[in-house]
Order: C-alpha cells, then structure tokens, then sequence
C-alpha cells in the first residue's frame, strides 16, 4: 500500500484532510490547496465550517483571500467525521492544553482520535501535529487504530510531526518553516515525508514518533528557561536600580555564545505556558523530577501577580489604591499584532486587578470584544484611545506591545504607564517598568 500511497501523492490525487482548523490547521489547509490538493477541513465549530465554505477567514493574519482561493479549488470544511473515509491523509491540529493541576488535558487528541477511527479504510496516514509528551502517538493514537485491525507500515501509516506555526510573524510561513517527522515504521516515515514534502521545502526525519515528540518539547522548553531566567533578571535588577532592556540590548552585541530573551508580564500561547509541563508530568513516570524546568515554570507564572505589584506600587507612590482606580489593560493578546488569546496573561492580570477592585477596561486593535475562554469570562468590548480617554484613567498597563498602537499619544497622555514590554525606554516621572 506504501507505493499505492506515494503515488496518489506525487500525482495530487490525494485528498488531504485537515482536523481542527485553527491557527495550525487553517494555514495548512490552505498551504495544501495551493499546491494541488484537495482539502477537507474538519472543525467541531459550526461558524468556522460556515465561514471556510463561504470563502472567509476567521484569523486576523490569515487573508479572506487565501481561504477563497481554497474554496475554489474546491477544498470544503465539514463538522461530519464520517467524511474521513473520502481522505487519503488525517493531519490532526487539536488543542492540548492543560487541566487545573498543570497536567496534560488530551481530551481532544483523545476525542478526535475516537472520531476518525471508525471511519478509516486501509491506505490512509494519519498525523498528530498537536504538542504533547513522548510516547503519546504510540499510546494514544496507535493503539486505537490497531483495534481496526490496521498494522502500522502495512495497512496504516502512523506518523508524528509537531506543528511549528507562530502566528503573525512576517518573517515565515508554514512553507518555509522546517518541518520535523518521526514514522512508527520506516514506511510510516517515508509516506509522512513524501506528503509534507509536497508544501514544506526542508522536511527533517527523525528515528521515531517519540524523538519527534520531544523535539517540540525541546524547541518550547528551551525558550521557557531562558525568559525564566531573564524575568527573574528583571526582578533583581529592578531591585537595584537598573534597566533590564538596557542590559539585554547591552549584552546582545556579543557576537556568540549569547541570544537575547526579553522579559514580559508572563508568558501566554499554545506552547511556552504548556509545553515544559506535559514533559515534567510524563518524565514522572520514569522517576525523574525535572527541577530546573518546573523552576522556570514557577517563575514564568508569576509574573503577572509581579505585575499587579508594580501597579499597586506605582499608584501607592501617587496617593492612590488599586481598589476604585481606573485602569486600561493596553493589548490582551498573548503577542504583538495577533488576535490570539490562548494563555495570555492579560487575562489573569485583569481578574486579579477586578479581585482587588479596580474599574478595569482594556484596548486592542485586533480583539474588539473579549472572546470566550476557558478559565475567564469577561463581558467587554475594546475601548478607543484619544487623548481625552486616556486622561481619564489613573493607570495604563502597557500588556502587549501592538505595532497599531500610538505610543506617543499614549505617552503625552496617560497620567501613569506601567510599562511591562520596554517600549519606553527614556526614563519618565509617570513610566514605570515592570
């Protein structure tokens, strides 16, 4: 079946289908339809299917033009999973993200597994892009396409290849972002390879499901160290006086054996806040305490009550409380010029400002009104900043740093800026850095 296979690939005759279709799937759906393939698009959201099917997008960095482009290649979207048996390749890019006790929640790997299964033929691939713990793609996805009777390499092909999408960022896109993959059997590999060959210019091997799965862990984890480390940086150099961008821009020229990580008001996305834990959980299982990674989790997860701190100080030194002060939550995103809300820390440094009594609102150019999450809700819509808007408020906490934003307006202003990105680097009476 390997050459049956290879051949629907090479010829285009393949239809590819995409599960989850969000801020990994959607780019992929439409990278494949580009190409020549056809797409079908599984989502559990009914506006999202509603929306593809009509030729438009749904994420603010991704085109209506690029989805129409899709539609008329004649790539659909569907919420039917009884669909997976017209598909030649199931590429799965479903949430996982983490229970109330920081452990792995694959409650929708789990369920979309279950979904597809039923409804395979033989001759199919399928893939977990979703980030997650080694062994998952044998204990989890394998197993349960075994009760079909399916052998992996022979009937099946059983592949892991993590996603590597990071939304808004003009310098890549999903064609030129490398793309690991690790097979459950050579002709596992070798059919993953020759499908994401089609629409990724450098696909990397590796010798198995479970190198690839930590090799997502690795690439995630590494980054939470380092701004681990470099937020608690700018605690103890707030301590003494100095300024913490000042240092990292310093240190930075240093042609080698440095890379430059910037501290923030915590740590927000589907993969830093996340990933470090789901290898922290399974590495239990082997009797090893993953001290210096949960360090960095700890710290990371502090910064927004550091945050709150910051504020309280900065209006404690102009006679003020955080209790009746009103405050502007500048950007909820989790990063500049996206609309992306998973994991940011905006949202717990607004529940914790509400919990102490602040009248809080919030402006961001991309999230008119704030989306349903699954640990907040807020009932609010995005405010405009003029300058009389801005001089109402005792206090603007400067969360995600948007190229939209006027800094200069805000700066001219605002009565008081507690700045936790750096955009303000000249010292002023009414900035405060946190």
């Amino acid at each position: 079946m390997i050459e049956a296979f290879l051949s629907k690939i090479e010829s285009r005759a393949a239809v590819v289908g995409i599960l989850g279709l969000g801020y990994v799937g959607l780019p992929l759906y439409n990278r494949f339809a580009e190409v020549g393939f056809r797409v079908l698009g599984f989502d559990v959201d009914p506006a999202k299917v509603e929306k593809l099917n009509v030729g438009r997008s749904y994420i603010g960095h991704i085109p209506d033009s690029q989805v129409a482009a899709s539609r008329a290649f004649g790539c659909e979207a569907t919420s039917d999973f009884s669909r997976i048996s017209e598909v030649d390749a199931i590429i799965i890019c479903v949430p996982t993200p983490l229970g109330v006790y920081k452990e792995p929640d694959l409650s929708y790997v789990v369920g979309t597994i279950e979904a597809c299964v039923p409804h395979m033929r033989p001759g199919q691939l399928i893939s977990l892009e979703s980030t997650t713990y080694p062994g998952t793609t044998d204990e989890e996805l394998l197993t349960r396409v075994k009760t079909q009777g399916f052998k992996a390499g022979e009937d099946t092909f059983v592949i892991f290849s993590p996603e590597r999408e990071d939304p808004g960022n003009p310098n890549f896109r999903t064609q030129t972002i490398p793309k690991v993959c690790g097979g459950v059997t050579a002709n596992c590999l070798k059919a993953g390879v020759a499908l994401y060959q089609t629409i990724i210019d450098q696909v990397v091997p590796v010798s198995s499901t479970r190198a690839a799965e930590m090799t997502k862990l690795l690439e995630n984890i590494h980054r939470a160290v380092n701004i681990g480390l470099v937020n608690e940086l700018k605690i103890v150099a707030d301590r003494m006086g100095i300024d913490i961008h000042e240092v990292i821009d310093a240190a930075a020229t240093k042609p080698f054996g440095f890379t430059p990580y910037y501290p923030g008001p915590g740590l927000g996305g589907h993969c830093i806040p996340i990933d470090p834990f789901y290898l922290t959980w399974k590495a239990r299982e082997y009797g090893v305490h993953t001290r210096f990674i949960e360090l960095a989790g700890e710290i990371n997860s502090a910064m927004p009550e550091w945050v709150i701190h910051k504020i309280a100080e900065a209006l404690n030194l102009r006679r003020k409380a955080i209790h009746g002060s009103r405050i502007l939550i500048l950007g909820i995103a989790y990063k500049k010029d996206v609309d992306d809300m998973r994991e940011s820390p905006a949202a717990e440094i607004l529940e914790r400002l509400l919990e102490r009594g602040a009248e809080v609102a919030y402006s961001d150019p991309h999230i008119p009104r704030f989306p349903p999450m699954r640990n907040y809700h807020f009932d609010m819509h995005s405010q405009p900043l003029t300058p009389e808007s801005l001089a109402g408020y005792d206090c603007c906490v400067l969360v995600t740093n948007h190229s939209a934003f006027d800094y200069a307006l805000i700066e001219a202003h605002a009565p008081l800026i507690v700045d936790t990105r750096g955009v303000y680097r000249e010292p002023a009476e009414h900035i405060v850095k946190a």
